[in-house]
Parts: structure tokens; sequence; C-alpha cells
């Protein structure tokens, strides 16, 4: 296989992950959505190519220069999925789960630069079902498992 060829089959899948988790968030009308996360995944997969890639393959790769890529793609991507979460003045907070989707697509795109494709599949899968059916497991919990009484508008001040 050529390197371009290696480049196109490890960036491609990162994007198409990534932009999958973004069409989930912007089809619920969230503020970081396909391009986002598109962007985001290849990103990290680029970063994670090029730390153990050299252009003429000449290069002898310190085994250690992943690890701090990797650590610093997870870290830098906290303060962009931080951008997401508002809290109100009541003390709401939303886009938490758009930032857990930034986070995750970070993670499969440096899993993509990596070639790890079993690993992109299962948490790919993994990722999709928790957002296509986790909201529904959360209702039907919280009508099941809520105590009466435990809501604050029912309490006695």
């Amino acid at each position: 296989m050529t390197g371009n060829a290696e480049i196109a089959i490890r960036l491609g899948p990162a994007v198409l992950v990534g932009s999958a988790l973004g069409l989930n968030r912007e089809l619920h009308g969230k503020p970081a959505g396909l391009r986002t996360h598109g962007l985001v995944s290849l990103g990290a997969a680029l970063a994670t190519m090029v730390a153990f890639r050299s252009p003429d393959s000449s290069l002898t790769i310190d085994p250690n220069a992943i690890g701090r890529i990797v650590q610093g793609i997870l870290t830098g991507i906290g303060f962009l999925g931080a951008g997401v979460i508002l809290h109100d003045k009541e003390g709401h907070v939303a886009g938490l789960t758009t930032a857990a989707t930034i986070w995750i697509c970070a993670a499969l795109g440096i899993v993509c630069g990596l070639g790890y494709w079993l690993i992109l599949l299962i948490a790919s899968g993994m990722t999709l079902l928790i957002l296509s059916v986790g909201k529904m497991i959360e209702q039907w919990a919280m009508r099941h498992f809520k105590r009466k009484g435990s809501e604050p508008s029912d309490r006695s001040v």
C-alpha cells in the first residue's frame, strides 16, 4: 500500500466517524455539530499520525512521543468541550453530552491515526448506541426509580 493510500485510509474514517457523531448533535440542535466533530476527529488522527511517522520514514520514533501526543490532544480537547458547556442562573447545566462527544471524537481520531480498526468499530458503535437510546433509558429510569417526594417542589421548607 502506498503512503498516500494509508494516509487516506486513516484520515477518512476519522472524518466519517467524527461527522456521524456531529450529525447526531446537529440533529438535536446542539451548538457543535457535524463540522466541529469531524474536524476534531480529523485533527486528532492527523496529530497522532505525525507523532509516529516521518516524511521519509528515516527517523527513529521516540516510543513516548505517541503517549505525549495523546495526552496533549485529550487535554486540549477538554478546553474545546468546555466551551459548549453552559450554566444558567438557576444552576442548570447544558452541553455536557456535546462536550463528551467532542472528547470521544478526539479519542476516536487517535484510534484512526493509530490504525486500530476493531477498537474504532466497537467504540463508534457504542457511542452511537448511547447517543441514540441513552435519553430514552434515562427517561424510563426516572419514571421507574425516582422516589415520590424527591423533587424540590415537593419538599417542605
